[in-house]
């Protein structure tokens, strides 16, 4: 009953509920302090880490760790898995560029093939226009001439 006497003589009468004299009310708004952040940085001076020593049958005891030996063995299984990995990326690409290598000639013999239809189609079209040329001037002199 002490604490309670203490205790009210420290609010006023004015936060005093009006219905129970004996109960405490909630301070107004007004003289209400913040609580502030909760938020404490890890470099904090106020941050305590304990480190907690558990039985062996505690829940917190009974996640899965592995021992040095199987985290070895992890490693190195996945060193294996990666330098396969490497190994059969590098011999794909080592056939796409076998395949580069012979669609380049392909295409060089089929240019060397298009050049030499281009030059020969343009010889043609120079011969067809002087044999049309000539043709031409023999149908003009024809003409001219009168059969009887």
């Amino acid at each position: 009953m002490s604490s309670a006497s203490s205790s009210s003589s420290s609010v006023s009468d004015s936060d005093m509920p009006k219905g129970d004299p004996n109960k405490l009310a909630r301070p107004r708004l007004g003289s209400r302090k913040s609580s502030g952040t909760i938020i404490i940085p890890r470099d904090s001076l106020q941050v305590e880490l304990k480190e907690e020593e558990y039985d062996v049958g505690d829940a917190r005891t009974m996640s899965p760790r592995r021992s040095s030996e199987e985290i070895e063995k992890m490693g190195q299984d996945a060193r294996q898995a990666l330098m396969d990995q490497a190994k059969a990326l590098q011999a794909s690409l080592m056939e796409i560029v076998d395949r580069v290598q012979v669609v380049k000639s392909e295409h060089e013999k089929l240019e060397g093939g298009n050049k030499f239809l281009q030059s020969y189609i343009g010889e043609l079209m120079q011969t067809s226009k002087i044999t049309s040329a000539g043709a031409a001037k023999g149908k003009a002199k024809g003409k001219g001439r009168t059969i009887k």
